[in-house]
């Protein structure tokens, strides 16, 4: 079986789409061609993106309070979830976060807020943050605030956010299941302005929701269809207090098998590894890194994470390097970030959230 994975990737390389059935058989490689599985989808990963690893930071510009009643996400002001609310976060601590992105070689700072949408306020917030983060600092940058209107997303465009991130979660068929206060399609139409505003397109899912095989499918086609720019896999790290609190974590070697799945139908996409990793993946972390060219570090919105120091050393001892804003290559180094500090944690007020 494992020329058939060999031969997946010489499809994809040749920019010949997998077909369906092709995609789901890697969903089903067995345990014992696992490592022939991750050979050929790093064969695609390297044609394109070399050994280099790009770190990516998540900065919660604002806090919990979130009208969405996105199930998997305790930030949501629908569930009994237990770590409060903040409220969004000034200019300067945003031009600090991204201080300590570029301190930490991250390639991305990516500034995020719970809420449906940005309001005037918020955008004024994010827009001022962008003009002086790029003045200031060589990093690329992206934001997640919701559902954009078309004129929201020239706006964060004029003032150098890089890439706009929403994720379609799951497919269309199962996304009503997870979320009923909006729908698939206005999600893909956040994605479609963010693209005609000239940005770069940022939109993933989560593996993990109680979604079926066809369902994981769908959502991998749909994004190609979309022709995105990079595709985030999360796994699910259920939260207390809401919906999907009871769900289990999805096994590691599914994980990386969905992973390759990825890779195979998004050859040349920036393809990351994204919230989950850690509790997911645990000894097999290191693994992720021959489907992936990205993840996330310093944490994630809600959860904690590995530190930019442990992600380096995992990075320097498989072998792999660092790709910088500069989009030039440099060698992972542990003891260099070692000592940054981490965000400062502004105390949560006692409300429904995470």
């Amino acid at each position: 079986m494992s020329t058939t994975w060999s031969a997946l990737a010489t499809k994809a390389l040749a920019g010949t789409a997998l077909t369906r059935d092709e995609a789901r058989s890697v969903l089903h490689a067995p345990a014992d061609e696992l490592l022939a599985l991750l050979d050929a989808a790093f064969t695609v990963r390297r044609a394109h993106w070399g050994r280099r690893v790009s770190l990516h930071v998540l900065d919660n510009a604002k806090v919990g309070a979130c009208p969405e009643d996105c199930g998997f996400c305790s930030q949501s002001s629908k569930y009994a979830s237990p770590s409060g609310e903040a409220p969004m976060k000034s200019v300067d601590d945003l031009v600090e976060g991204a201080r300590r992105a570029h301190a930490a070689r991250a390639k991305r700072y990516c500034m995020v807020t719970a809420t449906r949408g940005p309001s005037q306020k918020v955008l004024d917030t994010i827009c001022a943050a962008a003009e002086r983060i790029k003045a200031e600092l060589d990093i690329e940058l992206c934001a997640s605030l919701g559902l954009l209107t078309a004129a929201k997303a020239q706006r964060l465009a004029s003032s150098g956010v890089d890439r706009f991130n929403h994720n379609l979660e799951t497919s269309e068929r199962h996304y009503e299941k997870i979320v009923s206060t909006h729908t698939w399609a206005d999600r893909v139409e956040t994605i479609q302005h963010a693209k005609a505003a000239g940005m770069d397109t940022c939109c993933g899912g989560i593996v993990g929701l109680g979604e079926s095989e066809d369902d994981l499918l769908d959502l991998a086609f749909a994004l190609r269809d979309l022709d995105v720019d990079s595709v985030p896999v999360n796994f699910l790290d259920a939260r207390p207090g809401t919906p999907l609190a009871a769900y289990p974590l999805v096994e590691p070697g599914y994980a990386l098998r969905a992973l390759c799945m990825f890779r195979f139908v998004h050859p040349r996409t920036d393809l990351r590894v994204a919230g989950g990793r850690e509790i997911t993946l645990r000894a097999l972390q290191a693994m992720a890194l021959y489907p992936a060219n990205s993840i996330f570090t310093q944490g994630y919105l809600t959860t904690g994470g590995a530190t930019p120091s442990a992600d380096h050393q995992m990075i320097k001892d498989a072998g792999f390097e660092l790709e910088l804003a500069s989009g030039e290559a440099a060698p992972a180094d542990p003891e260099g970030v070692a000592q940054i500090p981490p965000p400062v944690r502004r105390p949560s007020l006692p409300t429904v959230r995470t």
